[in-house]
C-alpha cells in the first residue's frame, strides 16, 4: 500500500486518501470521529474527485450524502472506499474486465450482440481476483474492525451488476447491495435470471435496485420489472428489497448522485429490515 495524495472535499471535513494496491487505485475517506460502518464503491474514479471522473466535475457526492443521511437517522457516518476500474488507454477493457460477473459469463451466459466487443474473449474477465483483492488486501488494510453485518457495497451500470454478483458469491462480506441502473441488456433475461436466483435468501441481506428512464437507462425497465418479479419470490420484500425508477433520471454520476440519499437511508435505517 503507497500513499499518492491526499485531498479535501467541499462540504467534507477531514481528508481523501488516495492510495496504490499495486496496480489498484483506491480512494479512502474516514470520518475524523471514526466509523462503525463502511461503504464500498465500485468505479472510484468517480465518487469523490472531479478531476478524475468519467465527465470531468461529475460525482457521486457520496461523503456528503453519506453526512447528510448520517445526521438525519443521528448515527456515525461511514468510511467510504471507492475502488478504481483498471480501464486505461493501453487496456480500454479493463473495466469491463474487473465487473463484468466472470462465473455467469463464463458458464455460458451470451452477451447480447451490441456488447460483444467488451467480451470477445472470456478468459480475460478478472471480477473474481477483483473481490478477492478488495476483500482481502483494500478491506483488512484500510477498515479491518468493521463487522460485514455494517458494510455495504455500491455500484451503477456494470458496477450494479458486479455489486449483485458479489452479493451473491461472498454473501459473508457484506449485507446490504445498493445496484442503481443495472445493466441488464448486456446480458438480457439470463443475466437476470442468473444474477437474482444466485443472491442468497433474505434474511440478513438487503438489496436496493434503481434506474431511470433517460439515456441507457431508458433501455432497463422491462429486465427490471423481471428482476422484481424474481426477487419476490425468492422472498424478497419491502423491508429488504427496494425497487425504484426515477423518472427523467440518466445514466451518470449527477442522475444517481441526486437520489443517492434514498438507497443510503435504506442501507443505515435498521428499521427498513424490521418486517
Amino acid at each position: 500500500m503507497q500513499e499518492i495524495k491526499r485531498f479535501q472535499v467541499r462540504g467534507v471535513p477531514g481528508e481523501v486518501i488516495r492510495l496504490k494496491f499495486g496496480a489498484r487505485t483506491v480512494d479512502y475517506w474516514k470520518p475524523p470521529k471514526g466509523s462503525d460502518k463502511l461503504l464500498i464503491a465500485h468505479d472510484g474514479q468517480n465518487v469523490f474527485d472531479g478531476k478524475s471522473s468519467t465527465h470531468r466535475g461529475q460525482t457521486w457526492e457520496m461523503a456528503q450524502s453519506a453526512i447528510r443521511v448520517s445526521r438525519e437517522l443521528s448515527i456515525a457516518t461511514p468510511s467510504i472506499i471507492g475502488v478504481w476500474h483498471s480501464s486505461t488507454k493501453e487496456n480500454p477493457w479493463g473495466r469491463g474486465k474487473d465487473l463484468v460477473p466472470e462465473k455467469y459469463f463464463r458458464e455460458g451466459i451470451e452477451v447480447h450482440n451490441d456488447y460483444a466487443k467488451v467480451l470477445e474473449d472470456k478468459s480475460m474477465l478478472q471480477s473474481d481476483s477483483y473481490f478477492k483483492e478488495i476483500f482481502e488486501t483494500i478491506v483488512p488494510a484500510l477498515e479491518p474492525e468493521i463487522d460485514s453485518k455494517n458494510t455495504a457495497m455500491i455500484g451503477s451500470s456494470m458496477g450494479a451488476l458486479a455489486t449483485l454478483y458479489a452479493l451473491a458469491q461472498m454473501p459473508q462480506r457484506f449485507t446490504t447491495a445498493l445496484a442503481l441502473s443495472p445493466h441488464w441488456p448486456f446480458g438480457g433475461n439470463p443475466l437476470v435470471e442468473k444474477s437474482i436466483n444466485s443472491l442468497p435468501l433474505p434474511g440478513t441481506h438487503k438489496v436496493w435496485m434503481s434506474h431511470g428512464t433517460k439515456g441507457l437507462d431508458a433501455e432497463y425497465a422491462a429486465f427490471q420489472m423481471y428482476a422484481d418479479k424474481l426477487m419476490s419470490e425468492r422472498g424478497y420484500h419491502a423491508h429488504n428489497y427496494i425497487s425504484r425508477v426515477y423518472p427523467r433520471s440518466g445514466h451518470n454520476e449527477r442522475s444517481w448522485a441526486k437520489y443517492l440519499d434514498q438507497p443510503l437511508h435504506f442501507w443505515l435505517d435498521s428499521k427498513t429490515h424490521t418486517p
